[in-house]
């Protein structure tokens, strides 16, 4: 039995971590298949506070795991296969460590970038392919840039990295784009923004560890021709990953968490949840952090609120 237990290890999860360790709740983290998040495809991080020459993404992780387990969070790989949330304590059910229970839970399982699924876009993420342009697009100043999408994602992602670029393109594989009206006329209004429209990219080209272009096909015509770019930005949506809590809590059509405004509270009492699974607006790792702090306040304050018939941590 624990007190509680944290599904994820991005920087909600492990701020979330910090704070109840800190707090002598004594959190178990579920760490996935992707220990720190997407922050461990970013390179360089400059704009979280208290790094003023900037941090690699995955140091920033493993100094968050770090200070959560000097603390006594205590960090277990592992995937949670299913819950069982209509009682407390809570279950859950890990791969490789059976069933749990938990009096309090915390969701920070994040949101994972739609990617292309073409060769070269993995080998070169965080060296000229990215998937958030708040966070690398002041990397590429001066820079042609493709932007990869057609919906009100790319609209916002391609306007705003004109602030640095000199040309951006739009690469969209249909002639028309299901982006809003309006985001579509703030694009088209703008002279740095050009487009290639009924082209599907093929594959990312690098050079020196670098990406120089993006081969692009003509869907109508079926020739190929290398585009030659600076930097990629794959904005084709997000997807939550919340697939073993449907059912079980409540999301959105896209599913992500629904929680009460201003909390971390989801519809099922003592489940929290924080951090990119239940932001579909701003996805910074700062806000992350912040929701992750906010869950574990949350937690704290339930579980001092309850009394237990039985309080002891077997492991």
């Amino acid at each position: 039995m624990y007190k509680t237990v944290i599904v994820g290890t991005g920087p909600a999860g492990l701020t979330a971590a910090i704070y109840l360790a800190r707090a002598n709740m004594e959190p178990l983290v579920i760490e996935g298949p992707e220990p720190g998040g997407q922050l461990t495809l970013t390179t360089d991080v400059e704009n979280f506070p208290g790094f003023p020459d900037g941090i690699m993404g995955p140091e920033l992780m493993e100094n968050m795991r770090k200070q959560a387990e000097r603390f006594g969070a205590k960090i277990h790989k592992g995937w949670v296969t299913d819950v069982d949330l209509s009682n407390r304590p809570f279950k859950l059910k890990v791969d490789n460590l059976g069933e749990i229970e938990s009096q309090a839970v915390v969701i920070s399982t994040g949101a994972s970038a739609k990617m292309l699924g073409i060769p070269g876009e993995s080998e070169n993420m965080g060296r000229g392919v990215s998937t958030c342009a708040t966070c690398d697009g002041f990397f590429f100043r001066g820079k042609k840039i493709v932007v990869i999408g057609g919906g009100d994602s790319a609209m916002e992602e391609a306007t705003f990295l004109t602030k640095f670029a000199s040309e951006v393109t739009i690469v969209h594989r249909r002639n028309e784009m299901r982006a809003s009206k309006i985001m579509q006329e703030r694009a088209q209004q703008n002279d740095k923004i050009k487009w290639k429209l009924n082209y599907s990219p093929v594959e990312v080209v690098a050079e020196n560890n670098k990406v120089s272009g993006i081969k692009i096909k003509n869907n109508e015509t079926g020739e190929e021709e290398l585009f030659e770019t600076d930097g990629i930005f794959v904005a084709i949506g997000h997807k939550p990953n919340t697939d073993f809590l449907k059912g079980h809590l409540d999301m959105d059509e896209k599913g992500y968490l629904n929680v009460k405004a201003g909390t971390t509270e989801t519809n099922v009492e003592g489940v929290f949840a924080c951090g990119d699974v239940q932001d579909f607006t701003y996805r910074q790792a700062i806000t992350a952090a912040g929701s992750g702090c906010m869950a574990a306040m949350d937690t704290e304050r339930f579980l001092e609120g309850t009394a237990f018939v039985d309080w002891s941590i077997s492991k």
